[in-house]
């Protein structure tokens, strides 16, 4: 007889449909002819991502202040990215946590986020995965912010469309597992 899922794995399979759809719907909506390159396009399918990409990670339990804690998605030098983001994630909730936003025009130590993305240029960048070095967070990067040292998750155009790549590698370094479902959507993957 076969073993039913977890309730964890079911709910990384509704969330992986939930992605999927989303990833559809995106395309979909777009105009005949546009491109992903154009601005509000694009930054609206990366704000979607932000948030939607933390179903598919595990963060270690020492990463949230209790099981109800809030996802807290720091946005690192674009304030007009971290509105669009607060925007996205209002009133989402996965599982038993809501989606904060945080912008910082700048950053020390990434304590407190989860997720951090680096925008404002490759020096914020650069000062962003610094902050984040050896702290459970999930650190994302944008070619768009003409960044050459990726985070975790680094976003890319690929054929008119937002794609990311993975370093799961870095991903470990900072305790966090990924799932392979995730893994098999991105262009590419660091090991």
């Amino acid at each position: 007889m076969p073993v039913p899922p977890t309730f964890r794995h079911a709910r990384r399979m509704v969330a992986v449909s939930m992605l999927v759809v989303a990833a559809f719907v995106v395309a979909a909506l777009a105009r005949p002819g546009a491109s992903a390159q154009e601005p509000e396009f694009a930054q609206a399918v990366k704000a979607a991502y932000l948030y939607k990409l933390a179903a598919f990670v595990d963060w270690p339990r020492d990463a949230f202040a209790s099981p109800t804690s809030p996802y807290t998605i720091c946005v690192v030098g674009d304030s007009s990215f971290a509105q669009l983001v607060a925007r996205t994630v209002a009133g989402q909730r996965m599982g038993r946590r809501d989606f904060v936003v945080r912008y910082l025009a700048e950053i020390d130590r990434a304590e407190g986020c989860q997720i951090l993305y680096a925008g404002g240029g490759p020096r914020s960048a650069s000062q962003t995965l610094a902050a984040a070095r050896g702290l459970p967070v999930l650190t994302v990067t944008d070619e768009a912010n003409g960044t050459w040292q990726q985070g975790v998750i680094h976003f890319v155009i690929h054929r008119d469309r937002v794609r990311f790549e993975i370093d799961n590698r870095l991903a470990r370094q900072h305790g966090l597992t990924i799932s392979s479902r995730v893994l098999e959507l991105a262009i590419r993957v660091m090991q």
